[in-house]
């Protein structure tokens, strides 16, 4: 099958790793274009709940080519501060994205690679797939789930403490997303707050951040390239970044984790001794899984949902890099500061196999 546009590579995604990408195919002076299925510039940072900081300081935070500024009274910015930067980074390196554009498949086509969407197709030498997560929420299949009567949601669907008050809420998932967001709620009058996690919270020390995370998870993929000692990464260092609405809470003594119950009930949720909370809504911090379905057609495996990968490179397909999906397509490389060095060496590749 043939037709449509064309371009040496196209990007699949818009957001932190697309940009990054097509900061460093346009250094290496190739034709590409990024589809971004979102309606204006800044990815997943443009629907975040409305309190969510970084870890890092503005600096420690940045694309390529590009420091973030830092924001005035903050010393980690807000989910707005980094949406401005993103959007300024495309405009100051006139990347070339397209949007909304959504991707429907992938598929192999005469030689290249069909990129089909709901704006028409294209064909490409390469792809980039940087989807990323956030529109690929995990929810676990709890028993009774289906049986609550009250509100139920994701992380993606959660904005601000006001839309509960009034209300008894369980926040389920012992990471950052749980951690903060029941932080949040937390410090909010009004709210009865259960925190239900799998194992007692585990909290990195109060002064690390997102740089000693960066740190961490490139010396662990240099030690496993290397053949050496596995040095644990980020989880060798706990589960959650106590930044300082955290901190506080914690200190406070308004976050007292609750062992994960065991099932839903229509009015609340029940332990496995018997004891049983009520509640209005369930919030469920339970993670992301990568957002891939467009690569189906490829016929691709992997493990857990991944897609094996050399690198960024996949292995069963040379014209396909995945960016920014986690440490098994780059060491942090779903992080702003991360994804850079996965990036630079997906489009060195590139380069070099179109050459």
């Amino acid at each position: 099958m043939t037709g449509g546009r064309h371009a040496q590579v196209v990007v699949i995604g818009g957001g932190q790793a697309g940009l990054a990408a097509g900061y460093h195919l346009r250094r290496n002076k190739l034709d590409f274009v990024i589809l971004d299925a979102q309606a204006a510039p800044g990815g997943a940072w443009r629907h975040t709940w409305d309190s969510l900081h970084l870890f890092s300081p503005a600096a420690f935070s940045s694309l390529p080519g590009r420091l973030m500024p830092a924001q005035a009274g903050e010393e980690y910015p807000d989910a707005a501060h980094v949406v401005h930067y993103l959007a300024d980074y495309e405009q100051r390196y006139d990347l070339p994205v397209q949007r909304p554009v959504r991707v429907s498949a992938v598929r192999p086509d005469a030689g290249r690679l069909r990129v089909e969407t709901d704006a028409g197709a294209w064909t490409a030498e390469a792809v980039v797939s940087a989807t990323g997560t956030w529109w690929r929420p995990f929810l676990p299949a709890a028993l009774g789930r289906e049986v609550f009567a009250g509100r139920q949601l994701h992380t993606t669907g959660y904005r601000r403490p006001a839309d509960f008050t009034g209300q008894r809420v369980v926040v389920v998932g012992g990471g950052n997303s749980g951690a903060q967001i029941a932080a949040d709620l937390a410090a909010h009058d009004g709210i009865d707050l259960t925190w239900a996690t799998q194992r007692p919270p585990r909290y990195l020390a109060d002064d690390i951040d997102g740089r000693a995370l960066f740190d961490a998870a490139t010396a662990r993929r240099r030690a496993l390239d290397a053949g050496t000692a596995d040095t644990g990464g980020v989880a060798s260092l706990g589960d959650i970044v106590a930044v300082p609405p955290v901190r506080a809470a914690r200190d406070a003594g308004l976050l007292k984790a609750q062992p994960m119950f065991e099932r839903l009930t229509p009015d609340g949720v029940v332990w496995a001794d018997g004891t049983s909370a009520r509640a209005d809504a369930v919030i469920w911090c339970t993670g992301f899984r990568p957002a891939l379905s467009h690569l189906a057609p490829l016929g691709l495996r992997g493990t857990r949902g991944h897609i094996a990968t050399e690198g960024t490179r996949a292995a069963g397909e040379p014209r396909l890099h995945l960016l920014g999906y986690g440490d098994w397509t780059g060491p942090a490389s779903a992080t702003l500061i991360g994804v850079g060095r996965p990036a630079r060496e997906a489009a060195a590749q590139i380069a070099a196999f179109l050459s």
